[in-house]
């Protein structure tokens, strides 16, 4: 074993963080339906925001084919406030296919590479910690550790073949999971993005980019402007309820329940026809970022009576005393609590 991997498993022993996704250090390692479910959930979410959602998945479905048997809309409405909501729908998929082949998951890197859903990242770390298989496995922890032990003047994203490449270099055929999961800690707890604590980091004598300045590293090309975009949500009660439509199975979103809206993941201008004419009035702005623009929300409130003309089976009507329970995204979770306030 590498003299560097060996320093690293040596301090992950001591120091390693108490997961509920994790089996303790040296210890057999986790069922894979728990390290995959926990390495989806974690894709763009902090460990924190993980925990009470993984707790809630395991105690509703605690098997890969209870996963794969559940209804689609119970799923999203548990994933509700996540984020990322593709990421819950390619999980019903992958739980299925799984499902077709006995609820077994593949054992090799290769062959979870097949399963939906699942890219580079969640199948090596499904390999790795599930497995034991030797694989690279690159978050974005691991990548600022190995872009500052190589001193990678190179930028991202083209630094990243460099990077998986060192990581693979390090990664011992003893213990891989264990010292894929050091690595992560390594990056949460000690090389942080700012200040980090080199002198309680375990490879600082391997670190070539302590001494040019950790924080250079990785190098990031210059951040691009956001566009904004512009739409309107509907908030049309009635009796104690409000209407509730189901969004497409694709594009943003998909799948969630939601408020009506102007149409604004396609055409971005808030400029779409309201669900009923008649009588709106303005009830406030919800603004919100998703990754590649920022979304100023108008929250339009219907002060009308000709609920009939709604479209016929587009939506339900939504009690608003069991609202928590429709599992709406945070963008329609902040206009409902808007709307609610407004109320109030």
């Amino acid at each position: 074993m590498d003299a560097t991997a060996k320093r690293l498993l040596d301090w992950y022993d001591a120091h390693a963080r108490d997961l509920p996704w994790r089996s303790p250090p040296g210890a057999p390692p986790p069922e894979p339906y728990r390290v995959w479910l926990s390495e989806v959930m974690l894709q763009q979410t902090t460990v924190a925001a993980v925990g009470p959602y993984f707790a809630k998945f395991l105690a509703r479905w605690p098997t890969v084919m209870d996963l794969a048997v559940a209804d689609d809309a119970e799923v999203m409405a548990a994933w509700a406030g996540l984020g990322y909501y593709a990421r819950a729908r390619n999980l019903l998929a992958c739980a299925r296919a799984v499902a077709a082949r006995g609820g077994v998951f593949p054992d090799s890197e290769a062959a979870l590479r097949e399963l939906p859903g699942l890219g580079a990242y969640t199948a090596a770390a499904v390999a790795a910690i599930a497995f034991g298989e030797r694989a690279a496995v690159v978050d974005a922890n691991v990548e600022r550790v190995a872009a500052r032990l190589l001193a990678l003047d190179e930028p991202l994203p083209a630094a990243r073949s460099a990077i998986r490449a060192e990581v693979m270099r390090l990664t011992p055929a003893e213990r891989p999971g264990d010292f894929a999961q050091a690595m992560m800690d390594l990056g949460s707890t000690v090389c942080t993005v700012r200040n980090p604590r080199c002198l309680l980091c375990p490879l600082a004598e391997d670190c070539e980019g302590r001494a040019a300045g950790p924080e250079r590293f990785p190098v990031k090309p210059a951040k691009k402007a956001r566009p904004a975009r512009r739409g309107r949500a509907f908030w049309i009660e009635r009796d104690g309820a409000v209407w509730l439509v189901r969004r497409a199975g694709k594009g943003m979103l998909g799948g969630m329940r939601a408020l009506p809206d102007d149409g604004w993941a396609a055409r971005g201008d808030g400029a779409g026809e309201p669900p009923l004419a008649g009588s709106w009035q303005a009830g406030g702005v919800v603004r919100h970022g998703f990754t590649h623009f920022d979304l100023e929300l108008q929250l339009m409130l219907y002060s009308g009576s000709d609920w009939d003309s709604l479209p016929a089976n587009t939506g339900e009507w939504w009690r608003l005393d069991r609202l928590e329970e429709a599992g709406l995204p945070t963008l329609f979770a902040k206009a409902a609590r808007l709307a609610l306030a407004d109320k109030d």
